[in-house]
C-alpha cells in the first residue's frame, strides 16, 4: 500500500501534537543516537532534531514517497527505507522513536522487546500509536466495506488492522527486560470543519487501506457513501464544527 505525504500533512498541526507530548516523557536531556521509526514526512523527525541536534537524529521509514519528503524537510539528516518487522540497528541506541507506526505491525509487541535489546544501558523506547478502532470514524469503515458492490474485497475482515494489546500485555511483556516502563492513553478532541475535513483527515491513514482494497471506478462512491456515515455520527456543535474524538496509546520504556 501507497502513503501520501501530502495528504497526511493536510492536519500537521494536529498530527505533530502527540509528537511532542511522546518526546515530553523521554528522559534522555542529551543523547548521541537517536533513531525516528517510522518517520513519515518528517515532522515528527524534526522535534527530535530541535532537542538533540541533528548530528544526532536519523530516520527511517518503508515509503518512498515519505522519505522524499523527509529529506526535503531536513537534507542534512540522514534518512534510510526499511521495514520495521525485520530491520534492526546495527549499533546500540539512546532513543528509539516510533510515532504512530507500529500499530500497523499485528505482531509489534514482538518487535518492541526485540527492539529493546538494542539500546544503550538506560537508553528509551518510545512508542505512540493510535488506539481508535472503537470510534466511529473507524466502525464506519467497516460499515461501508460490508455495504455496498466492494463488500466481497472485505470478506472476513481482512482488511481491518489488529486492535492493540491491552496495556496490562505491553507491561507484562517489557518490565522484566526494562528498568521502568509507563503505558498511558490520551483522547485528543480535534474540531473539524466539517464532516469531509473528518474524512480527509482518515484518508491520510486509516481510511487508505480500504480505498485501496476497492476496484478505482468504485472509489468515489465508497468515498460517498462513507463520508455520509460520519456526517450522521459526528453531528454539528454550536459554531457548526465536528468533533473529532481520538483515543491514543502511549509507552516510554528504560532499558537497565
Amino acid at each position: 500500500m501507497q502513503w501520501s505525504a501530502q495528504q497526511y500533512l493536510k492536519f500537521e498541526d494536529e498530527r505533530t501534537q502527540p509528537a511532542r507530548d511522546l518526546l515530553a516523557r523521554v528522559p534522555l536531556e542529551q543523547a548521541a543516537r537517536v533513531i525516528d521509526l517510522g518517520c513519515g514526512p518528517g515532522n515528527s523527525t524534526e522535534l527530535l532534531v530541535e532537542r538533540y541536534g541533528r548530528d544526532a537524529v536519523s530516520g527511517l521509514d518503508s515509503d518512498d514517497d515519505m522519505l522524499a519528503k523527509a529529506r526535503a524537510r531536513l537534507p542534512d539528516v540522514t534518512f534510510l527505507k526499511g521495514d520495521l518487522a525485520t530491520w534492526r540497528p546495527h549499533r546500540a541506541v539512546d532513543l528509539l522513536y516510533a510515532n504512530a507506526v507500529f500499530q500497523w505491525l499485528p505482531n509489534h509487541l514482538d518487535i518492541l522487546a526485540a527492539l529493546m535489546e538494542h539500546l544503550s544501558p538506560r537508553g528509551v523506547l518510545a512508542v505512540q500509536m493510535p488506539d481508535n478502532l472503537g470510534e466511529a470514524s473507524h466502525v464506519a469503515m467497516e460499515e461501508t466495506g460490508g455495504d455496498g458492490p466492494w463488500s466481497a474485497a472485505f470478506a472476513g475482515g481482512r482488511i481491518r488492522r489488529a486492535r492493540l494489546p491491552s496495556p496490562a500485555n505491553y507491561l507484562q511483556r517489557l518490565q522484566p527486560i526494562s528498568a521502568s516502563v509507563e503505558v498511558w492513553h490520551t483522547v485528543y478532541y480535534h474540531p473539524m470543519a466539517d464532516a469531509e475535513a473528518i474524512v480527509a483527515w482518515v484518508e491520510g491513514t486509516g481510511l487508505r487501506p480500504y480505498l485501496a482494497a476497492v476496484a478505482p471506478e468504485q472509489r468515489d462512491a465508497f468515498r460517498a457513501a462513507y463520508l455520509k456515515r460520519i456526517d450522521v455520527a459526528y453531528p454539528p456543535m454550536a459554531d457548526g464544527r465536528r468533533l473529532l474524538a481520538f483515543p491514543r496509546l502511549f509507552l516510554v520504556a528504560v532499558k537497565g
